[in-house]
């Protein structure tokens, strides 16, 4: 049964555990976000009993998301992230400070781990364009400046690209 209007693609993620907890902290984090429905799965799974499993759908700034939790399988790595780009300094604080609550770790280059192992990118909306620069010497600047950088600092950034 289709569903008219729903994201053919989207990003599916598996937990070992608090696939619900985690969608809800997501979505405190972001506008135009929410836990759309937590199901859980009647039958028995490998991963448990009936109702051990639950697939949990949502939306984070209006994105369909679908999370599982259902017991260890792969853990999350730095091959896979969700990146967040921001307007200025004040949103990639505020994404950088609530991601990082509860026992996250920050990273380099603007890359963290939250409480739940998942893997963000906090960037500047900016960046990208000041890296693809037609002058590889502005564009090595701020890719310079950038790999110095735990959360990223967009004056700085800009400074780099400027001088």
């Amino acid at each position: 049964m289709a569903s008219k209007g729903r994201s053919k693609i989207y990003t599916f993620l598996w937990y070992a555990k608090e696939a619900e907890e985690a969608a809800r902290f997501y979505a405190s984090i972001f506008p135009d976000s929410r836990v759309d429905s937590v199901t859980p799965m009647l039958s028995e799974t490998p991963s448990g009993p009936p109702g051990s499993v639950k697939v949990v759908d949502f939306t984070l700034l209006g994105q369909r998301f679908q999370a599982m939790t259902a017991g260890p399988h792969h853990e999350f790595n730095d091959a896979i992230s969700i990146r967040v780009d921001c307007d200025d300094q004040a949103e990639l604080d505020r994404y950088w400070d609530a991601l990082l609550a509860g026992g996250g770790k920050p990273q380099a280059c603007g890359w963290l781990i939250d409480r739940f192992g998942l893997r963000w990118q906090v960037t500047p909306a900016v960046l990208d364009e000041m890296m693809r620069d037609k002058d590889p010497a502005r564009a090595k600047r701020v890719s310079d400046a950038m790999l110095t950088m735990i959360k990223l600092d967009i004056g700085t950034l800009e400074k780099a690209y400027r001088s």
